[in-house]
């Protein structure tokens, strides 16, 4: 009698939108809900799920990821691992979507958490950023009030001539906070050089993607006082090198990278090279944060806040406490 051949994948692709609690406004945008794509893929047995925003600056988003998703369907199903996964599709968020389900598939096959597969040590709640996009800035200093559990903040900023009274007016209201900024490229050479007095004055300890992608020398002997992280400037692992001598730190997000396991590989590569890590998101559930949240147990800085700007979280969801956030095995990633 011949052995039983395993049955076939099946993937199921499904694109969700959901509702922000107040618009949410950076550099170039204002986000009023988010739309992404959830991956199913079973075998029959177990079922692994992975979630995905897109990149909006790259006009990486859900009608683009689904037909990626497409485009590869016949060699997921037919047992692309991640590894496969890697070579078939560029760093994208369709490819973290299913390299996130790929993960969580295999942790349920294992009976073994995805941090113990990645060879991680267990996990445990971070210290994470609450985001408070620009807005006047009485508004942001009552929004960062109402943060009453946060004990680090990220200020959206926008080059328009308000920023340093933001700044200032979130720092009288919460003066004990840890405090970062984020232009999303929105700064020049000349408009940081102004704000920096305000910012070391407010206590600001980083500043994110101050000039453009594509303007990295602009960083080029750049003596700033407080740290810089590159996010928009840092795609995948490729990337990584460049900012050696240019950012201090580097702002892993899974879309952009194409998923958990360059995600990894990233925080790696920065290390050894000296440079600090920050993990983030691109907006999304909890389901999104999971793991990005194994990427934050390697990182400096943790910016996995996405369900708290949304009207609602799935459930289970991410757990937000005490500034805190962590992610149960229930929600992704666990053994069963």
């Amino acid at each position: 009698m011949s052995p039983i051949a395993p049955s076939r994948l099946s993937v199921t692709v499904a694109s969700e939108r959901w509702p922000l609690i107040t618009p949410f406004r950076i550099t170039g945008y204002t986000f009023y809900d988010i739309e992404l794509v959830v991956v199913t893929l079973d075998d029959g047995r177990h079922q692994g799920r992975g979630e995905a925003t897109g990149v909006y600056y790259l006009d990486d988003r859900p009608p683009a990821m689904l037909a990626q998703i497409e485009a590869v369907r016949s060699q997921i199903e037919a047992g692309a691992d991640r590894q496969q996964l890697a070579q078939i599709l560029p760093p994208c968020a369709a490819r973290s979507a299913l390299d996130c389900a790929l993960w969580d598939l295999e942790a349920k096959r294992a009976g073994r958490p995805v941090w113990r597969l990645a060879g991680l040590a267990p996990p445990k709640p971070l210290l994470t950023t609450y985001t408070i996009g620009a807005d006047a800035p009485e508004a942001m200093a009552e929004r960062a009030g109402g943060f009453a559990d946060a004990r680090a903040l990220k200020l959206k900023l926008v080059g328009d001539g308000l920023d340093a009274a933001r700044v200032q007016a979130v720092r009288e209201s919460r003066p004990e906070v840890w405090l970062a900024v984020d232009a999303n490229q929105g700064f020049t050479p000349e408009s940081l050089a102004d704000l920096t007095p305000t910012l070391v004055e407010a206590r600001v300890e980083l500043i994110e993607q101050p000039f453009h992608r594509g303007q990295d020398a602009f960083l080029d002997g750049l003596k700033s006082p407080i740290p810089i992280a590159a996010d928009e400037s840092v795609q995948g692992l490729a990337d990584v090198a460049a900012m050696v001598g240019r950012a201090q730190v580097i702002n892993i997000k899974l879309d952009k990278c194409g998923g958990l396991t360059e995600g990894l590989a990233m925080a790696a590569e920065a290390r050894r090279l000296g440079l600090g890590v920050m993990v983030g998101n691109m907006l999304g559930t909890g389901l999104g944060m999971a793991p990005a949240y194994l990427v934050g147990q390697l990182c400096d800085v943790v910016d996995l806040d996405g369900p708290l700007l949304l009207a609602a979280d799935r459930t289970p969801g991410a757990v937000y406490r005490d500034g805190l956030v962590d992610c149960p095995e229930a929600l992704w990633g666990g053994a069963a």
